[in-house]
């Protein structure tokens, strides 16, 4: 192996530590994922836009500021790559839609401000559906997203073009967001690490509904100490968001080491009675005896989500119709159904419906929090089927029950959502057919740094995050 190759292979934690030993280059290992990029992504079609000459430029003066002993910045000298659903000044944004092919913004979104700030090198954006819309990356611009483990295979999404970047070494670090699991979704698809932060924990500016607790940014890597990193980088109050958490990042610094011995965890496998395929339960089950490894007592129990489906259905229509009216008005031929068909719902769908809405959220976050106060942490599949073939739009069903719509095979993901409780997914093993499976693990509100502790804690004892697919080269 190169050692060109070798750089990416290795954490984002291992890069920063040998790039501020001077062991390394941050030239050097923006080659490398660069040389990587062009050898792997015509197969996976992960990157989307690619600003190489400005990477290295960015690169050569993270070198300069190093040798002149500058302060060094959390994310110093590491590649990273942006959803193309966030703003990046000066780089084509699209969002997966022909309306904003050749879009250019003039400002960065404050996720990717506070990266560049902290010293990350911008690769260039990753591919996502039309308007992030759904868990199967594709798009009229740009096509779909390969799975790297599986060519002919979704990544999943919505940040499917970041998990598959991710699983192919193309970068240490991405980002992405979340509704209703587009964190954790194409992180279990790629068998890399996907966050869904509380909302708030990181803030999200500019935005046109900066109330909508539903969608969160967050951040994806390879290994749960690289997510950490990231988070402590991004996390943090900033005044143009009402949501934002005013709270330390750096905590999420601090060690990710921990005792579980005696600590309770309830196991949920279908969410308390969603259809899953026999396989993803099958991967998760045989990793139970690692919490119980840690110490940790694992018993089956769930949350009760009664209301849980026609809230969310309700409020994310509401929120469609709040971020694309307009959109859908002025270029309704240029949107694909299930975008119209979300926004319609939100638009049409009678007062009474958001109102219950509201109601069963507050009655399912009271009952979600009396029953962490029992278990400090949950768990469960992430998704429930495993990837996809790349042509096939959504789930049509699972186990011989239908899904009634695009995003009905992610209940799996959009119930936790609701409750606004923090929740990752962890590589958890492999299918008998070498597809990649998550696990979900959720935690207290507001509590990402414990959460952080037990997903370190059973990623260092599987270490599913070190089996890299074989890409052809």
């Amino acid at each position: 192996m190169t050692q060109n190759s070798s750089l990416c292979d290795m954490t984002a934690v291992a890069l920063r530590a040998d790039i501020a030993a001077g062991h390394v280059s941050a030239r050097d290992v923006t080659a490398a994922h660069l040389a990587r990029i062009d050898a792997c992504n015509p197969h996976v079609n992960a990157v989307v836009t690619l600003d190489a000459e400005g990477a290295l430029a960015r690169a050569l003066l993270a070198d300069e500021r190093q040798a002149a002993g500058q302060p060094l910045g959390l994310l110093h000298g590491l590649p990273i790559l942006h959803k193309d659903s966030f703003l990046t000044a000066g780089m084509r944004t699209t969002y997966g839609s022909p309306l904003y092919r050749d879009f250019v913004p003039d400002r960065d979104s404050l996720i990717v401000t506070r990266e560049r700030a902290a010293g990350a090198i911008t690769l260039g954006k990753t591919n996502l559906p039309e308007f992030g819309a759904g868990s199967q990356t594709f798009n009229p611009v740009f096509g779909a997203t390969r799975n790297p483990y599986d060519l002919r295979l979704t990544a999943g999404g919505s940040s499917g073009g970041a998990a598959a970047a991710l699983a192919a070494r193309m970068a240490p670090l991405a980002d992405g967001t979340d509704m209703g699991g587009s964190l954790r979704n194409p992180a279990s698809f790629c068998n890399v690490v996907g966050l869904r932060p509380s909302p708030g924990r990181v803030p999200q500016w500019p935005t046109a509904n900066p109330y909508n607790a539903l969608t969160v940014a967050g951040p994806m890597a390879r290994t749960v100490a690289d997510v950490a990193l990231l988070l402590a980088a991004t996390a943090g109050a900033d005044a143009r968001d009402p949501l934002a958490i005013e709270q330390d990042p750096a905590r999420f610094l601090d060690s990710l080491s921990r005792d579980f011995k005696g600590v309770r965890i309830a196991y949920a496998p279908t969410w308390g009675g969603l259809p899953v395929e026999a396989a993803v339960v099958q991967v998760l089950e045989r990793q139970l005896p690692v919490f119980a490894d840690l110490g940790a007592q694992v018993e089956p129990a769930c949350p009760d989500f009664t209301g849980a489906d026609a809230a969310f259905q309700a409020l994310r229509g509401q929120t469609f119709a709040v971020g694309y009216e307009a959109v859908l008005r002025e270029h309704r031929h240029l949107l694909k159904d299930s975008v119209i068909w979300n926004i319609e719902l939100g638009l049409q769908q009678p007062a009474a419906a958001v109102v219950q809405a509201e109601r069963d959220r507050a009655a399912l976050f009271a009952r979600m929090h009396a029953f962490m106060q029992q278990h400090e942490f949950l768990i469960g599949p992430v998704s429930q089927v495993l990837p996809f073939p790349v042509e096939q739009e959504t789930v049509s069903a699972i186990e011989g029950m239908p899904m009634h719509n695009y995003i009905d095979w992610m209940r799996s993901g959009y119930y936790l959502s609701l409750t606004g409780h923090p929740a990752i997914s962890v590589p958890c093993g492999f299918s008998d057919a070498g597809l990649p499976v998550g696990i979900q693990i959720v935690g207290r509100y507001r509590q990402e740094h414990a959460l952080l502790q037990l997903a370190h804690a059973f990623e260092q004892a599987t270490q599913y995050w070190r089996q890299a697919p074989v890409l052809p080269h």
